[in-house]
């Protein structure tokens, strides 16, 4: 089965029952940065797109238990990963239109 990647929350609760987990189970095991899981709430929100992960490492919690890539992830929230904000503040304004004209010549195939 295809993940539903038309938000984030789509993509994590079609990832989350392809694996046959309930919300309770996957929100014990993302981790915040202070070392609490998040609450089951948190994650019914998140899958209803009532709110977004608020960090990098929710995105990374999120990938590594459901086994997503990453950045597809940040794709479908419409963030880019540190590492990439980070070259973006060191590129030219043409070299980052650019690198997203390149992005979705991929993108269209």
């Amino acid at each position: 089965m295809a993940l539903d990647m038309s938000s984030f929350g789509r993509a994590i609760a079609s990832a989350r029952k392809e694996k046959g987990m309930s919300q309770k189970d996957l929100a014990t095991k993302i981790v915040k940065e202070d070392g609490e899981a998040i609450t089951p709430q948190y994650l019914n929100d998140i899958e209803h797109d009532r709110r977004s992960p608020s960090s990098d490492h929710l995105v990374s919690e999120f990938a590594k238990v459901l086994k997503i890539d990453p950045l597809a992830l940040y794709g479908v929230i419409g963030m880019l990963p540190e590492q990439d904000r980070k070259l973006i503040r060191k590129s030219t304004p043409d070299q980052v239109n650019q690198a997203f004209v390149a992005f979705r010549r991929h993108l269209k195939g």
